[in-house]
């Protein structure tokens, strides 16, 4: 075997984690903001906040681990996104509260968290399709409706832990929804199922255990979390459609699809033969 083929296979098939300088750079850029945040909710003594980044600053570790212990590469484009999604939904989204002041951010976050959860549950099948120890071979169509139903499954998820934040500590991650109209089985004066509709809503009036009435002056009915939570599972529905669609032509044209393989993760392989086995072929020849 020449050195040119040797190169070449090993370019191949083993793509070093290290020399990744787009990532480093960005991750080094994302952890020093991140680290700036933390000192000022320290020193502004919001240490719910502090808490937020110090988290932020685990989960930018998680890919990098996950590549070393897993032994697989992750795309370039897929890390940065990654990255940035972290700290657009913890930085951005809480500590400075993107979620309140710009509504399409929650839903855009929603979205991105459909596409990659589908690339990366693609990549899953992808791999153990490909890994001659595992029987499991199956068609593009199939590993697409895997890779949607993974995504799917982790929203749901994420939702039912939003949901038992807001119930047993309190919180208010599913955001509520102020509307104008609403149906209800419960104003039914024959206590049927027959649902009245009222509409024109223009505030509600909490009456309290004391007696004390306190109106909310929000301009309708307050939802609680139900529009929310559909949303999100919506949007995401349609980050994991996009993605499945776009693996599934990846699939079924191995090879061709260049944007697929920026999202879908891959098994790091060495190469057959190391350079010091590889030289006494080389005198052979």
């Amino acid at each position: 075997m020449s050195k040119q083929k040797f190169k070449k296979k090993r370019g191949h098939e083993w793509r070093h984690i290290e020399n990744k300088k787009l990532v480093y750079t960005v991750y080094f850029v994302l952890r020093l903001s991140v680290v700036g945040m933390l000192v000022a909710q320290f020193f502004n003594q919001n240490y719910e906040n502090v808490l937020l980044c110090v988290l932020t600053l685990v989960l930018f570790m998680l890919p990098s681990a996950f590549e070393r212990r897993l032994h697989i590469d992750l795309p370039d484009t897929l890390e940065i996104i990654i990255l940035l999604f972290i700290y657009a939904a913890e930085i951005l989204g809480e500590i400075s509260d993107y979620y309140i002041e710009f509504p399409f951010w929650d839903t855009m976050l929603h979205t991105m968290n459909g596409f990659l959860c589908a690339a990366i549950g693609f990549a899953l099948v992808d791999i153990l399709n490909q890994e001659e120890k595992v029987a499991l071979h199956l068609s593009p169509f199939f590993m697409a409706v895997v890779a949607f139903c993974f995504s799917m499954t982790i929203g749901v998820l994420w939702e039912f832990f939003e949901f038992s934040m807001d119930q047993f500590l309190l919180f208010d991650m599913q955001k509520d929804t102020i509307v104008n109209t609403i149906s209800t089985v419960n104003l039914d004066p024959n206590h049927g199922t027959a649902a009245v509709v009222v509409k024109g809503i223009q505030d509600v009036i909490l009456v309290l255990e004391d007696g004390t009435q306190m109106p909310l002056g929000l301009g309708g009915y307050l939802d609680v979390g139900i529009i929310d939570t559909m949303k999100d599972l919506f949007v995401n529905f349609i980050g994991a459609v996009v993605f499945s669609a776009i693996g599934f032509l990846y699939v079924k044209g191995r090879g061709r699809g260049r944007f697929a393989t920026r999202f879908i993760p891959r098994f790091q392989r060495r190469p057959a033969a190391q350079p010091e086995e590889a030289a006494p072929a080389e005198k052979n020849e």
